[in-house]
């Protein structure tokens, strides 16, 4: 099971670093990209869903929750990306660095750390399989 799992793990970041270099020059704020959507075969109603989220120099994603099911892996591609996850400190994760979020996690900041350089994380949810949206802005 665990060899099956970094498989996966590996497959996924293999895919994120071919889109992230095949993927368009960058935009002018934060965009999403799917990757990879299964449901989990031997954990019943759980899924697997994995993102690229894609920053351009000085974009940041706005504070957020994520479904409330959701326990997120989050890998740096490429740049830098600065994140800061309920009440820990904020922290700058650079490229092959990761974290992770709980389920019910506030994501408080979640930006590109460089304002001349784009960047990117490959973002790795197990969910229920039908909890939705994966992510939810804060009300302002």
């Amino acid at each position: 099971m665990v060899n099956r799992t970094l498989a996966i793990f590996t497959s996924l970041a293999a895919l994120a670093a071919i889109t992230a270099v095949t993927a368009a020059p960058a935009m002018a704020q934060s965009t999403t990209n799917p990757v990879f959507q299964h449901a989990i075969p031997n954990i019943p109603g759980k899924s697997l869903i994995a993102v690229v989220v894609s920053y351009t120099p000085g974009a940041k994603s706005s504070s957020h929750h994520h479904a409330g099911s959701a326990f997120i892996y989050a890998y740096v591609l490429s740049g830098a990306i600065r994140s800061q996850v309920d009440d820990e400190p904020v922290k700058v994760y650079r490229t092959g660095e990761s974290w992770y979020e709980d389920p019910g996690a506030h994501h408080k900041v979640s930006e590109n750390a460089s304002a001349t350089e784009p960047a990117q994380l490959l973002a790795v949810f197990v969910v229920d399989s039908s909890d939705r949206p994966l992510t939810v802005p804060d009300k302002p």
